[in-house]
């Protein structure tokens, strides 16, 4: 069963959003989109983060972009953690 957010976790959670920059840009996580919506199952004590990621077409952009999403999706989740030790965070 979902557990509606309270307060304080989404402040933290818009915190996380607020401080990891993606490199390119150097615009928050929370600004670009690049996260669709977050889900807490107080059950399974999991938080889940629903991703848009890069879409490129050409092959020599893909691996680039790719690399960086990776390396923002793990900054996104370490800070994650960090906020929120008892959770298991995981992308959908």
């Amino acid at each position: 069963m979902e557990k509606t957010m309270d307060p304080e976790m989404i402040r933290k959670i818009d915190s996380v959003l607020g401080r990891v920059k993606e490199p390119e840009s150097n615009l928050p996580v929370g600004e670009l989109g690049i996260i669709q919506k977050f889900r807490y199952n107080e059950h399974k004590r999991a938080l889940y983060i629903f991703a848009n990621t890069y879409g490129s077409k050409k092959a020599c952009c893909f691996l680039i972009t790719k690399l960086i999403e990776s390396d923002v999706m793990n900054r996104v989740k370490s800070e994650l953690k960090k906020e929120f030790p008892e959770l298991t965070i995981r992308f959908v």
